[in-house]
């Protein structure tokens, strides 16, 4: 049906250079809006693939397609960032609740998620050892782990220094993993993905060299040879864990009384039969 009016001129039709024109260009889809967020997640891909040294502000910018100023607006500068990205490391981990009867268990679970963390990402331990955690995302962090150690009763110097301790063990052992899967990617000319190295096969290079020590210059390391060095670093870092708690657990209050107990039952022991496995002459 057509509504112009009668008499009304027909539209002519498309001239051929109205019909040779091009279709108009597809509008592009707005770009994701540059976040915080966004910039600390690209940081993390620079990271994992070129390692710490190499990461930079421009090579996050490039990650992202943007320009570096364009990163300031929401970083203050590339140490702002290595704190943003440390942070991050902390999202979704639950604190320990501090039980007086879990208390080492409680450290063992910190300790093992901590080295989880840091081995997430490449060179993480690195950045953890620069950064102070005293920031307000982290606080809450050290408090719990001070709340661990005061509530299973160590003193208060003890508890203070413990918590810097096992950070320190957690950052120092993970850092030394890293600097081997470093070596061990140089090695295999896979510079872009360091990849773990053959544990195994290392130790039993090292157990090696020690059993093949002069006797009379290196008895204790000879006499060593087969446990100096284990393929797992997991077992590793649990048997230093177990020392340290050991040592830190010698500091309760009720820990000298009860040495001294086990110290004389041993003692007793070793003096006279006992009874419970000696049948009664009658």
């Amino acid at each position: 049906m057509n509504d112009a009016a009668p008499g009304t001129p027909a539209p002519p039709p498309p001239s051929p250079w109205e019909r040779e024109r091009p279709a108009r260009a597809r509008v592009a889809p707005a770009r994701t809006p540059l976040s915080r967020e966004r910039i600390v997640e690209a940081a993390f891909t620079v990271l994992d693939r070129q390692g710490l040294d190499r990461l930079s502000m421009r090579q996050v910018a490039a990650e992202l397609g943007v320009t570096v100023s364009a990163l300031y607006a929401h970083v203050s500068s590339k140490d702002d960032l290595l704190e943003l990205m440390y942070t991050r490391l902390f999202d979704g981990f639950e604190p320990p609740a501090a039980d007086p009867e879990r208390w080492q268990e409680e450290v063992r679970d910190y300790a093992r998620s901590g080295r989880r963390r840091l081995l997430s990402h490449r060179d993480m331990a690195r950045i953890s050892m620069a950064h102070v955690p005293f920031t307000a995302e982290l606080l809450p962090h050290v408090e719990a782990l001070l709340a661990v150690f005061r509530t299973a009763g160590l003193p208060d110097r003890i508890a203070a220094e413990a918590g810097d301790l096992i950070s320190t063990y957690i950052d120092g052992f993970t850092l030394e993993e890293g600097m081997w899967q470093d070596r061990a990617a140089q090695q295999s000319g896979a510079h872009s993905s360091p990849a773990r190295p053959d544990w195994r096969e290392m130790a039993g290079e090292m157990q090696d060299y020690f059993a093949s020590l002069p006797a009379a210059d290196f008895p204790h390391l000879r006499a060593l040879a087969g446990v100096m060095v284990t393929d797992s670093s997991d077992e590793r870092f649990d048997i230093g864990l177990e020392i340290i708690l050991r040592g830190l657990a010698s500091y309760l209050p009720d820990a000298a009384p009860r040495a001294g107990a086990d110290a004389a039952r041993t003692s007793d022991a070793s003096r006279t039969p006992d009874a419970s496995r000696t049948p009664d002459a009658g």
